[in-house]
């Protein structure tokens, strides 16, 4: 069972969201308001949050950024009526890993949340057998695949959920090929429909995260491979 956050002003949707969730087997937080979203991801821990953007208190985007903050480890999916590719990539890099054009359908909802939830628990839950890998290292940087973090010469980089996602299976071929459709699939959805401009934010996020990183260290370089994809080289020799 998973613990969702709906944060949805309408009363009709909010109700039927709640309901139908709960019927999936979720525990549900349903929230009107930007103000009460903002105090239940300060007190409670959740694995996804669905998110309106049309809140009557607040701006989305704002609430967006804070939940971010406050539920690092949570899918944070935006449901919104601003289907502009330019608001959907303020979305994203606001925090969010997926968004959602109303109006949606519930059994593609059900769908998007459980290749989301799936994704985080197979990482977290499955066993590797004594012969896989359960890190991977490139340069300074140390993918812990159980634990779902990146250290960094040692300390944690704080990446999002999708991010660690993105990062992870690029490391998993280092140096090689890997194309948009491929990491489209993989790490969001076999059956996205949606702008893949999510995947281009994403990876600007992760070479800012890589930037950042203190001089000296050793770190990959994600190479853009115009009209394919993306690949994951080596830090460059000293």
């Amino acid at each position: 069972m998973a613990h969702l956050l709906v944060v949805e002003d309408d009363d009709t949707i909010g109700r039927a969201l709640r309901s139908s969730l709960a019927v999936h087997g979720h525990d549900v937080v349903w929230c009107a308001t930007g103000r009460d979203a903002l105090e239940a991801g300060r007190v409670g821990v959740f694995d996804l949050v669905l998110l309106d953007l049309g809140l009557p208190d607040a701006d989305g985007i704002d609430v967006c950024r804070d939940l971010r903050l406050t539920q690092p480890g949570a899918v944070l999916v935006m449901l919104t009526a601003r289907d502009a590719e330019m608001d959907v990539i303020i979305g994203l890099e606001a925090g969010a890993d997926d968004y959602l054009t109303k109006p949606v359908g519930l059994a593609e909802l059900h769908a998007r949340i459980y290749a989301h939830l799936r994704r985080v628990d197979t990482t977290l839950r499955s066993e590797p057998d004594d012969g896989d890998a359960t890190a991977a290292v490139i340069g300074d940087l140390v993918i812990d695949l159980s634990a779902r973090r990146v250290l960094a010469a040692g300390k944690e980089m704080p990446l999002r959920a999708k991010e660690f996602e993105l990062l992870a299976r690029l490391a998993a071929q280092p140096s090689a090929a890997v194309s948009r459709e491929t990491l489209m699939t993989e790490v969001w959805d076999e059956h996205w429909h949606g702008s893949t401009k999510t995947l281009d934010v994403h990876i600007a996020a992760l070479r800012r995260h890589l930037a950042d990183l203190p001089v000296g260290t050793a770190r990959p370089r994600i190479t853009t491979l115009r009209g394919h994809g993306y690949r994951l080289d080596p830090p460059e020799p000293a």
